[in-house]
């Protein structure tokens, strides 16, 4: 029996990941409340199994007395005479330790020391879950769809199932049973019934997660992704930034005919993802995060985190958006309130000044009434034709 008791334990350890220590001392408390359970009291009761063969003895702690018309509790007191059977050279006062057999134990004793057995493995093994997926939390994992509990939905991502709630759920995706999904773990509680895990599909914390899983130069710090904007199951914008000179953060990201940044789109069931550029200068970083569309000028006030941009006509529409989709998600990656004109607009509003226009930071200059920018002929050309407009109203 005892061979087997150590097979079983070496299994379970195994098996569940719980410490063979931890199964030996449920052992130990099973018994000690089976004797509470049998004697109706267990203080002077010890127990104690050899961790490397399985032995075990239980026994009780009790004081000698002179005679058996002295026990007052026979669970804590002996006879001498009885005690000398034990011990030959026992004495009044002493105390001494009398075994126990637990095959004497009833039916109920026996029973609750199974309770207690199972309640402790039960209780360790929630403790192993949640310790495993706490230290995942803030990370991404890969779960199979179980079922759907109303409008939520159950994830088994293995060891433990996870809750994806209606509102962490992308309206346009549909998923079935057995399907694979990866999923963000946005928080692991701990409850009498074990870990409760809450997963999402919408944070942008989950985009982040599958670049720096798909990107090797993500991985080892050579990209940063310094900011990203999301609204789930449409589009994203991030904005990456390269510590080394001599790679494209954003070639990096896309990977050779797109094969990194697509497989991210499937994963995300189609979410078109916009990557542009991180600068500290805040004109070029809005006006790449404004992207696919042409910018003729920024003036960015870092103070008050607003921003003031100017598009060609043509390009209005673009830089807004469908529902403003583009301006939106461009100042949340940028941190700027961004108010976007087209060159027509901006002409025309009260007290426009085309200088007011250029960021600082730009290499930009207005002289004598002319714009001299040697790097930006897009904005050359436009100043003169500004210049010949003024010349045919003369």
């Amino acid at each position: 029996m005892n061979k087997e008791l150590i097979e079983a334990l070496n299994a379970l350890e195994k098996e569940k990941e719980i410490s063979k220590e931890t199964l030996f001392d449920a052992i130990e408390n099973s018994l000690l409340t089976a004797c509470k359970n049998h004697f109706g009291k267990a203080d002077n009761v010890k127990v104690e199994i050899d961790r490397e063969t399985g032995d075990y003895l239980c026994y009780a702690e009790k004081e000698v007395v002179a005679s058996a018309d002295d026990v007052e509790d026979p669970m804590l007191q002996i006879s001498l005479e009885e005690a000398q059977k034990i011990t030959k050279n026992a004495a009044v006062g002493e105390t001494v330790n009398v075994e126990i057999k637990s095959k004497e134990f009833g039916r109920i004793a026996t029973q609750n020391a199974k309770n207690v057995i199972l309640q402790k493995i039960r209780e360790e093994e929630r403790d192993v879950i949640y310790s495993q997926y706490n230290g995942k939390e803030k990370d991404i994992a890969t779960g199979i769809v179980q079922r759907y509990i109303g409008k939520n939905i159950s994830i088994n991502l293995g060891k433990a199932d996870a809750l994806l709630n209606e509102a962490e759920q992308v309206k346009t995706e549909n998923f079935k049973p057995t399907e694979r999904i990866k999923v963000y773990i946005v928080e692991v509680k701990k409850t009498n019934r074990g870990p409760r895990i809450l997963v999402s599909r919408t944070h942008p914390e989950l985009v982040k997660k599958l670049f720096e899983s798909e990107v090797t130069e993500i991985k080892d710090g050579t990209v940063e992704i310094k900011s990203i904007a999301r609204e789930a199951g449409s589009r994203s914008k991030i904005a990456v930034w390269s510590n080394n000179p001599n790679v494209d953060p954003v070639g990096a990201c896309v990977g050779i005919n797109g094969a990194r940044v697509n497989s991210i789109v499937d994963e995300l069931k189609g979410e078109k993802i916009d990557i542009v550029c991180w600068d500290e200068n805040p004109g070029i970083l809005i006006q790449n995060a404004l992207s696919p569309a042409k910018i003729v000028a920024v003036f960015a006030d870092p103070d008050e985190k607003t921003a003031k941009v100017v598009v060609p006509d043509y390009q209005l529409s673009l830089a807004i958006g469908k529902e403003g989709q583009n301006a939106r998600l461009a100042a949340r990656l940028t941190g700027y309130k961004i108010d976007i004109k087209s060159e027509t607009q901006a002409k025309d509003a009260p007290g426009f000044r085309y200088e007011d226009y250029m960021d600082d930071e730009d290499e930009y200059e207005y002289e004598d009434g002319e714009y001299v920018d040697g790097d930006n002929a897009e904005y050359q050309e436009y100043a003169e034709a500004e210049e010949n407009t003024e010349s045919d109203d003369e």
